[in-house]
């Protein structure tokens, strides 16, 4: 079992000056996408971190600057997304799951 909280508890988004804000959702036909996990992948490709996603097909990480790799993975699937992430703000990326 993953060690991240639940995506369908987290407090309400707020972003300090001291992290980066990484979140969105995934979406398959265009409908969100619940229980997919996302990974966040470092700039070489190694694994940082993974939630899997809410009800709703919301997932968040707080990361540190630079650029990353969103993995999104649902039965069968893969699904890559690049996101640069930048202190004191919050980047939001839906990652489409092929129909």
């Amino acid at each position: 079992m993953c060690g991240a909280p639940d995506q369908d508890t987290l407090p309400a988004l707020e972003v300090s000056a001291a992290e980066a804000v990484i979140h969105g959702t995934v979406v398959k036909d265009g409908s969100p996408l619940a229980g997919a996990y996302v990974r966040l992948l470092g700039s070489t490709g190694e694994f940082t971190a993974e939630v899997q996603t809410s009800a709703t097909g919301y997932f968040r990480f707080y990361a540190a600057d630079g650029e990353w790799t969103l993995r999104a993975l649902a039965p069968g699937q893969s699904v890559d997304a690049a996101v640069t992430a930048v202190k004191g703000e919050a980047v939001s990326a839906t990652v489409e799951v092929p129909a």
